[in-house]
């Protein structure tokens, strides 16, 4: 009896033990679960405050991944999730949602980085400025920068681009500045690109050719350069589609041939029109003295001729006006004593009587002998010199230089 209550006592002990151990076991696997459930939902919280913010992190990253040489370090701090704290990059509220962040400009003029533009640049789609001004990026540009629609300026210059003109930026809906300038583009330029909504375009010092695109149908640009590069052809009479809008004209060294034709003084905002060193002949149209606002006017290196009319020097607000190395034969009136207006200028190295340094007879003798018919000569294209003059290239260092329209921080819509 006695063996059979203490066999019955243990077989419960045993039974209390197995049932306490299971609910202890319960309790300890339920808390395991929750703090790993717990520890998980922490690590996932993500480090970008937006979506928008981490698509740039990947962007840079990857860009950053195809720079190989960043001399002065200036991406040194490319590291992390805190794209807005990268030197270069500047973030602001976007126009469709004023409460978030995002990256709204890269600025990394003259930095001296060597690298190319990577496909996934095309992430960063709420881009306003982009600004790589001299630096050492090469190759041709992504065809994802499409989808930069709120893209306003665009500054490649002075760096080592390739390929024909990049037709990527003819679809960017919002752009107003392109500075392709001192590159190796190549090619003819698209006549598309003179349609646009442009405030400026810099093409200058690269190697387009053919000739210049005579489409020039609803222009906006303030600012044209077309200088050092080997377009040819005449300069098309519908510039004058630029009245409304068009301040700077420069045309230096494009292989330009044939007469200026008289719609360029049709151009009365115009403050800068410099087509020296190419192949125009004949006389400076008279139309150009209606230019009111005109302040430097370089006609210099070609072969025109004829006589430099009154109404072109006595130009109100006329600062400098330089035609040497021409074949003009008589200067009007004031145009004879230009320094008395307060004009700087230069007439060397033409056919003017009694006026120092100028051309010999014969050459002159030459020139009047086969005066040019504006209205019947046959404007063609190439970039022959010709025999009574030829196109001098203008280094770098005499170019006019451009400034970005906006800082990183004032693209229309950001704030």
């Amino acid at each position: 009896m006695a063996s059979t209550l203490c066999s019955s006592f243990i077989s419960r002990a045993l039974i209390i033990l197995l049932v306490h151990l299971s609910s202890s076991s319960n309790n300890l696997a339920a808390k395991q679960t929750y703090s790993a459930s717990h520890h998980h939902r922490h690590h996932n919280r993500s480090p970008f405050p937006n979506p928008k913010l981490q698509q740039a992190y990947h962007a840079l990253q990857s860009w950053k991944r195809v720079i190989y040489s960043d001399p002065y370090n200036f991406t040194s701090n490319w590291v992390g999730p805190e794209v807005c704290k990268y030197k270069g990059v500047y973030c602001a509220a976007p126009p469709y949602d004023k409460k978030i962040k995002v990256v709204a400009g890269i600025d990394l003029n003259g930095v001296d980085i060597a690298g190319f533009l990577p496909d996934e640049l095309g992430l960063l789609s709420d881009l306003a400025l982009i600004h790589l001004n001299s630096n050492r990026f090469c190759g041709i540009l992504p065809q994802t920068l499409a989808n930069l629609s709120l893209l306003f300026e665009l500054d490649l210059s002075n760096n080592r681009f390739v390929g024909p003109f990049p037709y990527v930026v003819l679809s960017l809906p919002s752009l107003q500045y392109l500075d392709i300038r001192y590159n190796e583009f190549e090619g003819p330029l698209p006549p598309q690109l003179f349609s646009k909504n442009l405030d400026a375009i810099f093409v200058n010092n690269n190697r387009f050719s053919s000739v210049i695109p005579s489409n020039f149908v609803g222009g906006s640009a303030s600012v044209v350069v077309f200088a050092n590069n080997k377009l040819g052809g005449c300069l098309p009479s519908n510039i004058s589609n630029y009245a409304n809008t068009l301040e700077e004209l420069l045309l230096i060294n494009t292989s330009l041939s044939g007469c200026l034709p008289p719609e360029v003084g049709y151009l009365y905002k115009l403050k800068v029109l410099d087509v020296s060193n190419n192949n125009l002949v004949g006389p400076i149209p008279y139309s150009i003295a209606g230019l009111a606002h005109l302040e430097q006017l370089n006609l210099a290196h070609n072969m025109m001729s004829g006589i430099i009319p009154m109404g072109v020097c006595i130009l109100p607000n006329l600062e400098n006006f330089t035609f040497s190395y021409n074949f003009f034969c008589e200067e009007e009136g004031v145009c004879q004593n230009l320094t008395s207006n307060g004009i700087a200028f230069d007439d060397r190295r033409n056919c003017l009587p009694e006026k120092p340094i100028q051309r010999s007879q014969k050459e002159c003798k030459a020139a009047l002998e086969h005066p040019v018919d504006c209205f019947h000569y046959d404007c063609g294209g190439g970039s022959s010199s010709g025999v009574l003059g030829s196109s001098t290239a203008i280094p770098p260092a005499m170019m006019p230089a451009a400034t970005p329209l906006l800082s990183p921080y004032m693209a229309p819509g950001y704030v």
